[in-house]
Protein backbone atom coordinates (compact mmCIF):
# COMPACT_ATOMS: atom_id res chain seq x y z
CA UNK A 1 0.00 0.00 0.00
CA UNK A 2 2.67 2.99 0.55
CA UNK A 3 4.86 1.35 -2.30
CA UNK A 4 1.86 2.40 -4.26
CA UNK A 5 0.75 5.64 -2.64
CA UNK A 6 4.32 6.58 -3.22
CA UNK A 7 3.96 6.29 -6.94
CA UNK A 8 0.87 7.98 -7.60
CA UNK A 9 2.44 10.84 -5.53
CA UNK A 10 5.64 10.47 -8.02
CA UNK A 11 3.21 10.49 -10.67
CA UNK A 12 1.38 13.55 -9.58
CA UNK A 13 4.69 15.53 -9.23
CA UNK A 14 5.44 14.51 -12.69
CA UNK A 15 2.49 15.75 -13.95
CA UNK A 16 2.50 18.93 -12.49
CA UNK A 17 6.21 19.77 -13.62
CA UNK A 18 4.96 18.58 -17.36
CA UNK A 19 2.02 21.27 -17.28
CA UNK A 20 4.08 23.88 -15.74
CA UNK A 21 6.74 23.70 -18.69
CA UNK A 22 3.89 24.07 -20.93
CA UNK A 23 2.74 27.01 -19.51
CA UNK A 24 5.77 29.15 -19.34
CA UNK A 25 6.60 27.75 -23.17
CA UNK A 26 3.38 29.16 -23.84
CA UNK A 27 3.60 32.31 -21.87
CA UNK A 28 7.10 32.60 -23.61
CA UNK A 29 5.82 32.58 -26.97
CA UNK A 30 2.47 34.79 -26.44
CA UNK A 31 4.18 37.26 -24.42
CA UNK A 32 5.24 39.43 -27.29
CA UNK A 33 3.12 41.99 -28.25
CA UNK A 34 3.79 43.09 -32.35
CA UNK A 35 4.04 46.37 -32.09
CA UNK A 36 6.40 48.10 -34.77
CA UNK A 37 6.59 51.20 -32.85
CA UNK A 38 8.43 49.10 -30.41
CA UNK A 39 11.26 49.14 -33.32
CA UNK A 40 11.46 52.92 -32.85
CA UNK A 41 14.96 52.76 -31.04
CA UNK A 42 15.62 51.49 -34.91
CA UNK A 43 14.46 54.26 -36.76
CA UNK A 44 17.70 56.10 -37.06
CA UNK A 45 19.97 52.58 -37.81
CA UNK A 46 17.59 51.84 -40.45
CA UNK A 47 17.62 54.79 -42.32
CA UNK A 48 21.02 55.84 -42.35
CA UNK A 49 22.66 52.75 -42.13
CA UNK A 50 24.35 54.01 -38.75
CA UNK A 51 25.31 51.16 -36.62
CA UNK A 52 22.63 50.15 -34.23
CA UNK A 53 22.37 50.76 -30.67
CA UNK A 54 22.00 48.35 -27.47
CA UNK A 55 18.30 49.13 -26.97
CA UNK A 56 17.74 48.89 -30.82
CA UNK A 57 19.03 45.46 -30.64
CA UNK A 58 17.16 44.43 -28.04
CA UNK A 59 14.31 45.64 -29.53
CA UNK A 60 14.86 44.08 -32.41
CA UNK A 61 15.19 40.10 -31.05
CA UNK A 62 11.91 41.09 -28.46
CA UNK A 63 9.76 41.43 -31.92
CA UNK A 64 12.05 39.30 -34.29
CA UNK A 65 8.96 36.62 -33.39
CA UNK A 66 6.71 39.42 -35.49
CA UNK A 67 8.57 39.88 -39.04
CA UNK A 68 6.67 37.87 -40.65
CA UNK A 69 3.70 39.67 -39.86
CA UNK A 70 5.64 42.98 -40.83
CA UNK A 71 6.95 41.66 -44.19
CA UNK A 72 3.48 40.77 -45.18
CA UNK A 73 2.48 44.48 -44.23
CA UNK A 74 3.16 46.98 -47.09
CA UNK A 75 3.36 49.32 -44.05
CA UNK A 76 5.56 47.74 -42.59
CA UNK A 77 7.88 45.59 -44.55
CA UNK A 78 10.64 48.57 -44.95
CA UNK A 79 11.38 48.08 -41.24
CA UNK A 80 12.52 44.16 -41.61
CA UNK A 81 13.19 43.99 -45.53
CA UNK A 82 15.04 47.51 -46.66
CA UNK A 83 18.73 47.24 -47.55
CA UNK A 84 19.66 49.32 -44.13
CA UNK A 85 17.22 47.33 -42.06
CA UNK A 86 18.70 44.20 -43.12
CA UNK A 87 22.18 45.51 -41.73
CA UNK A 88 20.55 46.52 -37.94
CA UNK A 89 19.01 42.72 -38.12
CA UNK A 90 22.63 41.32 -38.81
CA UNK A 91 24.49 43.66 -36.56
CA UNK A 92 21.71 42.63 -33.89
CA UNK A 93 22.35 39.09 -34.24
CA UNK A 94 18.98 38.37 -35.41
CA UNK A 95 17.26 35.98 -38.54
CA UNK A 96 15.36 37.17 -41.20
CA UNK A 97 12.74 34.81 -41.10
CA UNK A 98 11.24 33.10 -44.47
CA UNK A 99 7.53 33.46 -44.57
Amino acid sequence: MKASSILVLAAAAALVLVLAHEADVSMAASAVTCKPTELNPCIGAITSGARPSPLCCTKMKQQSPCFCQYIKNPDYKKIVTSPNAKKVVTACGVSIPKC
